[in-house]
């Protein structure tokens, strides 16, 4: 019996116009509807409608200091994060992996190279993000990566149909931080 054969690294490069449509499948995937439930990132009991919109995307990659990495591998787009300059330090969020490739290494790929590109292109003194106060699970994670939460709430933009129509009303984002 034969060692299994374990898939080459993903390849990162900076979306462009072109991947739009692709990352709004890629984010919608991963946290939206029954397909995003393969994943352990899924935002579906907690949100319906968008996840993202392509105009929102456009202007992202439009902006200054701002990037969507992309991960891939033979063409096929498996994550993605936007990365940006605010306030002095990095911005990450967006973060997206295909729900059938979560929980293998991936995720962590993707916000190693994001963390990567704050710290060394753009010589920024942190990475910041935000999360919604409930996803428990997922701060924790990122408390394993050396993300601090903060105690700084934000509200949920619950009238921004952009983002998604909450199906709760006690949603909102909690800033995590770690110096880089």
């Amino acid at each position: 019996m034969s060692a299994p054969v374990a898939s080459p690294a993903p390849a990162f490069r900076a979306a462009t116009a072109d991947d739009v449509p692709a990352l709004v499948e890629l984010v919608t995937a991963a946290y939206r509807g029954d397909a995003s439930r393969r994943g352990w990132t899924t935002e579906a009991d907690l949100l319906d409608g968008n996840r993202i919109v392509p105009e929102v995307l456009y202007a992202d990659l439009a902006r200054s200091r701002s990037r969507i990495v992309l991960a891939e591998r033979d063409g096929l787009p498996l994550a993605c994060a936007h990365v940006a300059e605010v306030d002095g330090a990095g911005y990450f969020g967006m973060f997206a992996v295909r729900p059938e490739l979560q929980r293998g290494g991936l995720g962590r790929a993707v916000l190693a190279e994001a963390e990567r590109i704050v710290r060394e292109e753009w010589r920024l003194p942190a990475m910041r993000m935000t999360v919604i106060d409930l996803r428990e699970e997922l701060i924790a994670w990122y408390q394993r990566r050396g993300y601090r939460r903060t105690g700084i709430k934000k509200p949920f933009p619950a009238t921004d149909p952009r983002f998604g129509i909450p199906r709760r009303d006690d949603l909102r984002f909690e800033v995590l931080e770690k110096p880089l």
